[in-house]
């Protein structure tokens, strides 16, 4: 080291030298900059290592066992995965979940978008609309919105009390296995709070230009919407379109809460099969293989919906669609 320092100081000295020592002092201040960093995110790390990865690699190596809770994990191979069509449950609740997917998705997704478009205005009060607007999806996954809904969809709810008033009675909106599912669709489209916020992100970076422009070669409103709102906000409708199919494949409070899976396993979801296998079957094991063949589908939904992003999301910086 003190040779070092005299080679840099000393003059005449071989550039060399003087290189190698600034490489020595540049690696010092890096490693020290590293371990401040390791250090900083250290606790991070350790909830992420403990309480998300190592689960995560239990619950893979559990879905090759059978593994009751009350004694040790029996390997098992392949054979809970082999069971899934052989479980009638597993059939039943995969439907009703895809079902619920296919509608309670694209119904938010423009149901937030309008509602976004609408709170896109420069009006005085706008703020407090859009607080007023938001409030509801703070509390919107809660047991307690769960438990309003089911009161209000009951044969003695608001719902059908309302409905009196009118000459309609009796229908029983939870009760019946043809509304029940529809019943937490829209509780799903309720809770379309989060989704308008980031609709409403993207819609104030659209350029006010693209809109003043076309309006002075005479485009209408709906012409403007199709052709310069949906275009330039495809990619926020992509990422909304991505995290709604994750969020819904996982519904789990509702259809627990609201209705148990009931009536007739018309509001089964695949969360409630994976929750009663794992707490109340006991078939850690089984549930386990639930789990990993659900982030299975997940992963093949999203690569699909990638996949088909290039033929329709527009990305401006690109000057086209995405490649």
């Amino acid at each position: 080291m003190s040779e070092l320092i005299v080679a840099e100081k000393a003059p005449g000295k071989p550039a060399f030298s003087r290189r190698l020592f600034r490489l020595f002092k540049r690696k010092k201040v890096s490693d020290e900059n590293n371990v401040a960093g390791y250090l900083f995110i250290s606790p991070w790390l350790a909830g992420f290592l403990l309480l998300t990865l190592w689960p995560i690699l239990q619950s893979f190596y559990l879905s090759f066992t059978d593994y009751p809770l009350l004694r040790e994990p029996e390997w098992i191979g392949f054979k809970n995965y082999s069971q899934f069509a052989k479980d009638p449950l597993f059939l039943k609740s995969l439907s009703v979940t895809i079902a619920y997917v296919f509608f309670s998705v694209p119904i938010k997704l423009f149901f937030s978008l309008m509602v976004a478009i609408l709170l896109n205005r420069n009006i005085r009060g706008i703020s407090f609309y859009r607080t007023m607007v938001y409030i509801p999806s703070l509390i919107g996954g809660s047991v307690a919105v769960s438990v309003l809904w089911k009161n209000m969809f009951g044969l003695d709810g608001y719902i059908n009390n309302f409905l009196s008033w009118f000459g309609i009675t009796g229908i029983g909106w939870i009760s019946n296995p043809q509304t029940a599912l529809g019943t937490l669709i829209l509780l799903s489209t309720w809770q379309f709070g989060s989704t308008m916020i980031i609709f409403l992100a993207g819609l104030k970076q659209i350029p006010k230009d693209l809109y003043e422009s076309s309006g002075v070669d005479g485009a209408s409103k709906v012409r403007q919407f199709f052709h310069i709102t949906l275009p330039m906000l495809s990619p926020v409708i992509f990422f909304n379109l991505v995290l709604g199919i994750i969020g819904s494949f996982q519904m789990f409070n509702s259809a627990f809460i609201i209705t148990q899976g009931g009536p007739a396993n018309s509001t089964y979801t695949y969360a409630l099969l994976l929750y009663d296998k794992a707490f109340k079957n006991f078939e850690m094991g089984y549930a386990s293989a639930l789990a990993w063949f659900l982030l299975f589908i997940i992963a093949i939904l999203s690569t699909m919906n990638f996949y088909a992003s290039k033929y329709w999301v527009f990305y401006e910086s690109e000057g086209g669609k995405s490649k």
